[in-house]
């Protein structure tokens, strides 16, 4: 099968939705597929250092700032056209519903053949740290546009049952024929250059971490639609009251400053560390050295860093929401808190209790083992196999369901 991904960000730029498109291309490929990807153009220092690859096709585009590293793409249909003619592209799968999902659809159109997409984000709870004057805003016009931008899909990949429900309300597009299909991460790949026992104790110690001190972790982007200021005053309290705890925030944002100085204001500088940006390949020693996951997002439709945290055996403290239900399950690998006090004493009893650590650690990486890539390309792939079958008439959602599930 020849596919194409569309995405408004690729590597360089490091986001989940990055990490997904890669790793999908490479899951798909070493399957036996041809996949190419249509992108934004990146900065000029990031063009001379890259691979050139004759799979990527990069359309021109400007920074869209906003305190992000993103880039806003202005598609050339004509040579988008000739690009997957090229390529004998037979179906489109979008993983963006902005500029570059308007030109998957419209050339799509042209060449008729499919175009579907992943709904990986809820904007609903995102685009009041990205807009100005959001608050102006009501809900109804930021659905109504999501509505608008998606309801030419042909079929949609929803990440979790939260986003599946919410696509599937009155006000969303429930004609729209569509399965649930988790993100994954590669383990392979994220676990290839794993620390030894060794290795981990050392890089506690160029931190400042003592053997019998509980690391908390967080891995993201440090943004305040991440709840990373609530999530810093939970870590504050938690601290104050154990000094065995400290906290380690893993990620770059617009928040990061004022939480830095917050920080110093507390006086807690030498037991909350910011490390700034971290490269996707070394992430995994930040997972390595810490004993607890958490994170006070509620903004989440599948979370690739919980996926993360799975993988490396770290049991999970997490805010009520049901982007986790399927990762997060309390009693056996962490807590789902239904508000941040609550958060506070979820913590406090995985600090105080070693063994109870170790149960929901071994647990976590046995939860783990659903969402590997490996099962994921699969279901993709069944996806597009349905989608296909069917195109360009109605597609029937229960067999689709039903291939992707088997």
């Amino acid at each position: 099968m020849n596919i194409a991904l569309f995405s408004d960000s690729y590597v360089p730029t490091k986001s989940g939705v990055v990490t997904v498109v890669v790793q999908l291309r490479k899951a798909l490929e070493a399957m036996g597929h041809h996949v190419v990807i249509v992108t934004v153009e990146t900065t000029a220092e990031e063009r001379k250092v890259r691979e050139d690859d004759p799979c990527i096709f990069r359309v021109k585009s400007i920074p869209l700032g906003l305190g992000t590293d993103q880039f806003v793409g202005f598609p050339q249909k004509r040579k988008i056209i000739a690009f997957l003619q090229a390529h004998d592209i037979e179906l489109i799968h979008s993983h963006t519903e902005f500029y570059i999902a308007h030109a998957a659809k419209s050339v799509g159109k042209a060449m008729h053949i499919p175009t579907i997409a992943t709904t990986h984000t809820m904007w609903e709870d995102f685009y009041d740290y990205y807009i100005p004057m959001a608050r102006l805003i009501p809900v109804k016009a930021i659905r109504k546009l999501v509505k608008r931008l998606f309801k030419k899909f042909y079929a949609l990949i929803n990440v979790s049952t939260k986003a599946r429900d919410y696509f599937k309300s009155e006000f969303m597009l429930p004609g729209i024929p569509s399965a649930v299909i988790p993100n994954a991460v590669d383990t392979e790949a994220f676990m290839a250059k794993r620390e030894s026992g060794r290795d981990q104790e050392d890089m506690r110690v160029n931190w400042g971490i003592k053997p019998d001190e509980a690391l908390l972790l967080f891995v993201g982007r440090i943004g305040e639609e991440k709840r990373v200021l609530e999530l810093l005053d939970v870590c504050i309290g938690v601290i104050r009251a154990r000094p065995s705890a400290k906290a380690i925030f893993v990620g770059s944002g617009p928040a990061l400053e004022q939480m830095r100085k917050t920080v110093q204001k507390e006086r807690l500088d030498h037991r909350i560390i910011f490390t700034g940006f971290v490269n996707w390949t070394d992430l995994h020693a930040y997972y390595d050295m810490s004993d607890i996951f958490v994170t006070a997002s509620l903004s989440e439709m599948h979370s690739m860093t919980i996926l993360e945290a799975l993988i490396s055996s770290l049991p999970i403290v997490a805010r009520n929401d049901s982007s986790y239900f399927d990762t997060v399950l309390p009693g056996r690998n962490g807590f789902l808190a239904k508000s941040d006090g609550e958060m506070l004493d979820c913590i406090l009893a995985l600090v105080d209790d070693p063994d109870l650590r170790g149960r929901y650690a071994a647990e976590s990486r046995s939860v783990s083992e659903r969402f590997s890539i490996e099962t994921h390309a699969k279901k993709t792939l069944a996806f597009y196999e349905a989608v296909l079958e069917a195109y360009p008439r109605p597609l029937d959602e229960d067999r689709l369901r039903a291939l992707v599930e088997s």
